[in-house]
């Protein structure tokens, strides 16, 4: 896996709303993704989830802040040339499936490369493949309603895949899914990872963290832990941020906020294991040197 950031995040904010009315759904959040990770995103609903997935996939614009792919600045784009960089390097994977009800499965994964200009034979032909690499060649004229639904999100999975983009994002892709064809998705999307997409997923499901090679936890528009600076040990602004919602009542955040450290690595586990102290996060070890 790279160590070459492809996608920089920093002090991104985004505001809905004016006056009283005003929402923050993005706070100053700062990020850095490398090329070819795969990056599990959790934090209950309101967290600033899908707000953030939609700046990284350039579906929204920041208030404030920076947002670059691969070292450029794309949060100044033209809507057009940010429709047109998206169209070239990202995926989308949706819950819902997002497939147009009167196109077959072959059509609506080869409308995509309509944007490229490519004839329709062309993208037929591409679409087919695609299909047949997630395992629905057999399925190719079949509607969405004719389809399950593990059936509807690999058919959405392969609309994802044909552009040949370097980064999929996954918002809950197994949200409507038994668990039979969630693990189906999880293991294409494993399969797709390990090709070198990079895989951002937003998920509610602790156990489908274990596909990730990083996980981030959302609260209230920020990033409240992140495993690539703190393995293995909860941050003090967890804690408070559990106390502060305890003082608030709010028993569904309480909950999910606690789902959340209960699926965090335990550092006196990580230390048998390996024999060794757990690492401290490289931030920590910066502040030492500078004392010295």
């Amino acid at each position: 896996m790279s160590k070459n950031p492809i996608i920089t995040i920093k002090d991104v904010s985004k505001v809905f709303g004016f006056g009283d009315a005003t929402t923050i759904a993005l706070d100053e959040v700062s990020l850095d993704i490398n090329k070819g990770e795969f990056i599990a995103v959790m934090g209950p609903s309101g967290s600033g989830k899908t707000t953030l997935m939609n700046i990284i996939g350039l579906l929204d614009r920041p208030s404030h802040g920076v947002h670059k792919l691969n070292s450029r600045d794309v949060s100044r784009y033209s809507q057009t040339k940010q429709a047109k960089t998206r169209r070239d390097n990202i995926g989308f994977i949706f819950q819902s499936f997002n497939l147009l009800s009167g196109m077959s499965a072959i059509e609506n994964v080869a409308l995509p490369l309509a944007y490229k200009r490519k004839t329709q034979t062309k993208r037929l032909k591409t679409a087919s493949q695609v299909l047949e690499h997630v395992g629905l060649k057999d399925r190719e004229y079949y509607l969405p309603s004719q389809l399950s639904g593990g059936q509807l999100q690999r058919v959405a999975i392969a609309r994802a895949l044909v552009n040949e983009p370097s980064i999929i994002i996954a918002d809950e892709p197994t949200g409507n899914l038994d668990s039979v064809s969630a693990r189906v998705v999880m293991e294409m999307l494993a399969d797709i990872h390990k090709t070198g997409n990079t895989v951002i997923m937003v998920t509610h499901n602790p156990s489908l963290t274990r596909y990730a090679d990083r996980i981030l936890y959302m609260l209230d528009g920020n990033i409240i832990y992140d495993e690539a600076s703190a393995v293995g040990e909860v941050p003090d602004r967890v804690k408070k941020a559990i106390n502060a919602l305890r003082k608030s009542d709010d028993d569904e955040k309480l909950a999910s906020v606690s789902a959340m450290i209960e699926t965090m690595p335990d550092p006196k586990s990580e230390e048998k294991k390996s024999g060794s102290k757990p690492k401290k996060s490289s931030r920590r070890r910066k502040k030492k040197g500078r004392k010295k």
